[in-house]
């Protein structure tokens, strides 16, 4: 089993009272069977049980206990892949689909989280798309015109522009309208609970180690105590999980990532309406502010799949984390009080694996790598729920594991 997480997180304390759901204990039958319950189980149930299908959603451990914790909440319509790269690599219509997908869904999430019956703390945010150097500067113009051809609500700021508004400079940058910050934690606890009041079975501390499928098309799902889940479609929503994966999938890069959050902050009038903030430079560093005026930073990316355990190392990278925040913002003051690394994944082509199975029918992966998770499982549980319903999404053929960009990949 994949290590999720190490270090001291700052989700958890956000939230003191969860709910607790019994393991399995008989045999059940249901439409779709969800296996996994981070965001991009939580978020497919409460749609699927939403629009009137039957679900049930299992976890081998807790509801939000695994990728969710060592989330930063960012949800954002720019990809970690440049629009114009997009193109180059997919095509301008296919780019241009996703990206319009990707700030829809942002949307979608806003008008979810405010429907459920507590707050997630999903705000609207401006994102600041900085030039790390001036040699990137013409790539990000580039970029600004491509997005703004498209119809995306962006602007550019030149340096001046940026020091008017922020007590640091930099070459330019893009400022994009229309994203968002959320507290991951609270939106997967709620939307489950929320979903589960609705009709949504939801099992705790429930293993599934057997997957068949019977002549009719039916999938059973056998757990470690030996009940058994009789599901006419199952979604694995399983985050960094590879060993459940059944089908013929792609490898995907593991590396790991580390993140720092401050204590609350006396002042933060020098960042300008709280934006989020992020960079051209490869790996890039990441900030954005909380509702409680703390300041969560991540960043310094490593080709390693473990999370750091050892308090030195990780304090050494949480003091570079602090470094970078106080020469961009020198007034901020209040200390680190929380750090952790974790492990992500990214796929060759920079996009999820969402969609059927080519090779095992009414099996689906919601596998949303990358830095857009969040978005990317709002995109999952619509274009899920179409194909269950006999319906076809537009981006079917984009992120689905029959995609192009993959065809003849090792």
């Amino acid at each position: 089993m994949t290590e999720l997480h190490a270090g001291n997180l700052f989700w958890p304390g956000t939230l003191k009272n969860t709910n607790q759901y019994e393991p399995l204990r008989q045999n059940r039958k249901t439409k779709v069977a969800v296996i996994g319950g981070g965001m991009s189980g939580a978020v497919c149930s409460y749609v699927f049980v939403r629009s009137g299908l039957s679900a049930i959603m299992l976890d081998r451990g807790r509801i939000a206990g695994g990728t969710t914790l060592a989330s930063t909440g960012l949800v954002q319509c720019s990809n970690d892949i440049m629009l114009t790269d997009l193109i180059m690599q997919i095509g301008e219509r296919d780019a241009v689909v996703l990206y319009k997908a990707c700030r829809d869904s942002v949307n979608k999430l806003a008008s979810i989280a405010s429907g459920l019956s507590h707050d997630v703390e999903l705000r609207k945010r401006s994102s600041l798309l900085y030039a790390s150097s001036e040699q990137e500067l013409s790539k990000l113009r580039h970029e600004y015109e491509t997005l703004q051809a498209f119809g995306f609500d962006v602007e550019f700021w030149s340096s001046d522009d940026i020091a008017a508004r922020f007590p640091f400079r930099k070459p330019g940058a893009i400022v994009a309208h229309g994203d968002a910050e959320i507290n991951p934690y609270k939106f997967v606890n709620t939307a489950a609970n929320d979903a589960f009041r609705q009709g949504l079975e939801i099992y705790e501390h429930t293993d599934v180690t057997k997957h068949e499928t019977l002549p009719n098309g039916i999938h059973l799902l056998q757990t470690a105590e030996g009940y058994v889940i009789e599901a006419e479609h199952v979604v694995y929503a399983v985050g960094y999980e590879q060993d459940e994966l059944r089908g013929k999938l792609i490898k995907t890069n593991m590396n790991r990532t580390f993140v720092m959050v401050t204590g609350v902050q006396p002042d933060l009038q020098s960042w300008h309406e709280r934006f989020l903030i992020w960079e051209t430079a490869r790996p890039y560093t990441y900030m954005r502010t909380t509702g409680d005026k703390r300041v969560i930073i991540g960043g310094l990316d490593e080709a390693l799949g473990l999370p750091v355990h050892d308090e030195r190392a990780l304090r050494a990278r949480s003091n570079t984390l602090m470094l970078r925040l106080q020469k961009m913002f020198p007034g901020l003051s209040a200390p680190i009080e929380y750090e952790w690394s974790a492990p992500f994944g990214e796929s060759r082509d920079n996009l999820p694996f969402i969609g059927e199975d080519p090779a095992w029918r009414n099996v689906y992966y919601c596998l949303c790598y990358g830095g857009n998770g969040t978005v990317y499982s709002m995109l999952a549980a619509q274009l899920l729920r179409d194909r269950i319903c006999g319906e076809t999404h537009p981006l079917a053929g984009i992120i689905g594991l029959g995609r192009r960009t993959l065809v003849g990949a090792e």
